[in-house]
């Protein structure tokens, strides 16, 4: 006669599973969708287990902003790294920032900073990465400029101007405000004369 007895999962074990299904949810639903029970139900165990392993929703919540945009983060700094000189590596990377197949991510940035206001954990985790993102594109701005590619003075500056740009582009892609040609055509022509580059210079790089 077989045994009925469930393996028992162990404490790491059951908080990778809450991880793993708090980034689902977001990854499908958005920051706002991973609560308690949320999180519950897509594991299919009662809410109490899951309040036991991650007693914190807000904390929850900031570890799974950060996972999933830091792995974004990752993922863009090798499509930068893959391309021959500066210029085509900028242009990759912010079509891919402008990209509607990463809506999902989006949605994600666009209620961090919402919801932000009343998780201070998840706050410090946007500063963090915000942080991370302006720096990473600082420095392929002071590469292209070391190199010749690009003329302007402060890169930090520059790349927290282009991050906002993105952001704004991003969030109204989520309601469809213009074609998302010409919304990658409009941050271009910007990063252009912020560069000192001439007029098309990035725009007739892009495929």
């Amino acid at each position: 006669m077989m045994s009925s007895t469930r393996t028992r999962r162990s404490a790491s074990e059951r908080v990778a599973e809450i991880g793993d299904a708090a980034r689902a949810i977001a990854l499908q639903s958005g920051l706002s969708a991973v609560t308690l029970r949320g999180v519950a139900q897509h594991m299919g165990v009662a809410s109490a287990l899951v309040a036991h392993y991650a007693p914190s929703m807000n904390d929850l919540v900031a570890e799974t902003f950060a996972t999933i945009v830091g792995a974004e983060l990752t993922e863009l700094q090798q499509v930068a790294n893959a391309q021959d000189g500066h210029s085509a590596a900028l242009v990759s990377m912010l079509g891919s920032m402008l990209d509607e197949d990463r809506a999902d991510v989006t949605l994600i940035w666009v209620q961090s900073w919402a919801l932000g206001g009343r998780n201070p954990a998840l706050a410090e985790s946007v500063r963090e990465q915000m942080d991370r993102w302006r720096a990473f594109l600082a420095g392929l701005l002071a590469e292209g400029r070391r190199a010749g590619e690009f003329r302007f003075d402060d890169p930090i500056a520059i790349a927290g101007q282009v991050l906002g740009m993105i952001d704004g582009l991003n969030a109204h892609s989520l309601v469809g405000w213009q074609r998302p040609r010409e919304r990658t055509e409009l941050l271009m022509r910007s990063v252009e004369s912020m560069l000192g580059l001439s007029s098309g210079a990035l725009i007739d790089r892009m495929p």
